[in-house]
């Protein structure tokens, strides 16, 4: 016989407390709650600022963070997921899933300039024709300036500013429109 009596609480405080509920599932969603918390005391302030939060809550993370004693950061960690499990968490968690898709993003865009840049060096004027095939309208001079400076540079075993110049105006041109995926060799 199951001893699941019912849906997962979502970290939502009516539903913690709701008498259906397993003590199993009040646990786990007081751990998710507590986690929560963690990961407000470790973003930065440009980060906190963007999560919505009330006063009580922002102020408490912002004490958290000033504690050094591990016990009294324990107790204030637990103290600042008190308060959290008050209000509805789902906005807050949205907001830190926007932001670590936001970095995600980011770690793609660069990826695929590097493909692009490294594509480019390597096969030269084909690379750069099928680029402009799937991406019609883009300024090719600057892209065949900045190829042949790297090449030079590469042959003359100099440093790879050519290269950094050509990788940046790839991630510009990724920023505005995602450029295709470089095939892989």
């Amino acid at each position: 016989m199951s001893k699941h009596q019912g849906p997962e609480p979502s970290g939502n405080p009516a539903e913690i407390t709701n008498g259906d509920i397993s003590k199993s599932q009040r646990k786990r969603a007081a751990r998710a709650v507590l986690e929560l918390a963690r990961e407000l005391v470790d973003l930065n302030d440009s980060r906190l600022e963007r999560v919505p939060l009330d006063d009580a809550i922002r102020d408490a993370v912002r004490e958290t963070r000033a504690i050094r004693s591990h016990v009294a950061r324990k107790r204030q960690l637990q103290y600042l997921a008190k308060l959290l499990r008050r209000d509805d968490t789902d906005p807050i968690t949205e907001a830190l899933d926007d932001m670590r898709n936001e970095a995600r993003r980011g770690v793609a865009r660069h990826h695929r300039a590097e493909g692009w840049r490294d594509r480019l060096l390597r096969d030269g004027d084909a690379a750069l024709s099928e680029l402009l095939e799937q991406r019609p309208g883009m300024e090719s001079q600057a892209l065949r300036q900045c190829i042949r400076a790297a090449t030079r540079e590469a042959a003359a075993g100099k440093p790879p500013a050519a290269a950094r110049r050509l990788f940046r105006l790839l991630l510009d041109l990724d920023t505005s429109e995602a450029l295709p995926h470089s095939d892989p060799d």
